[in-house]
């Protein structure tokens, strides 16, 4: 019976901070349309960044389910794009936190972190690139697809680059601090690891607080 109530209120837990995580991600999506495009309709939201942070506690799994129900309720209140801007949300969100949920929950450490957040980056550049290509002169009437395919690697990749390595260094920068503040609220176990930050973690912060900086900048000056 006990085992069996602690497994209940562990299911209760991981349900609450996935809703907390889903909900924080639709929040800064809703800020993000206040501002313009980064380029053509390309808007920069750090919506991937919680998301990674709930498939690095939980698994690729629940940041698949995370990524799923914030585009559904984007495409339901303010996106104008439609079915086809709902599944082009999921894919880059899960493009991008997926593959590094999985390598991270293979390896549980600063390198599996890094490796981890460096493959998702790859693989939303390669995913939206396809995406960008087959899909957009669909919904871009004014745009043939030689244009699209001419915009490929002098728009669309630098955007998709751009975001995916500020996505990584901000995923580096909180994943700690949130997961310390949801241990303090009970609403993850404490730690069994015996692991310590070394002076590597402390560069690796350093480091993501510097490419987060540049990468901004470059946003804001694009």
């Amino acid at each position: 019976m006990k085992t069996y109530k602690t497994r209940s209120q562990g299911t209760v837990k991981k349900i609450t901070v996935t809703a907390m995580l889903a909900a924080l991600s639709y929040l800064l999506v809703a800020i993000s349309t206040n501002f313009p495009p980064v380029v053509l309709f390309l808007k920069y939201d750090p919506k991937d960044v919680i998301i990674t942070i709930g498939g690095f506690i939980y698994g690729p799994i629940t940041a698949a389910v995370i990524a799923l129900i914030v585009s559904i309720l984007e495409m339901v209140t303010f996106s104008t794009t439609g079915i086809i801007g709902c599944i082009m949300n999921f894919l880059s969100s899960a493009a991008f936190a997926v593959p590094a949920a999985i390598i991270y929950n293979k390896r549980r450490n600063l390198n599996g972190a890094i490796i981890g957040l460096l493959t998702g980056a790859a693989s939303v550049c390669v995913t939206m690139m396809l995406w960008n290509y087959l899909i957009t002169p669909l919904y871009m009437k004014t745009i043939s697809r030689e244009e699209i395919a001419a915009m490929l690697p002098t728009v669309f990749l630098p955007f998709n680059l751009l975001k995916a390595i500020l996505n990584a260094a901000l995923s580096m920068i909180i994943y700690k601090p949130c997961v310390r503040v949801l241990r303090a609220s009970r609403l993850l176990p404490p730690s069994s690891s015996q692991q310590k930050n070394g002076i590597f973690a402390i560069i690796a912060v350093i480091g993501s607080v510097a490419v987060a900086a540049a990468c901004i900048f470059a946003i804001i000056y694009w």
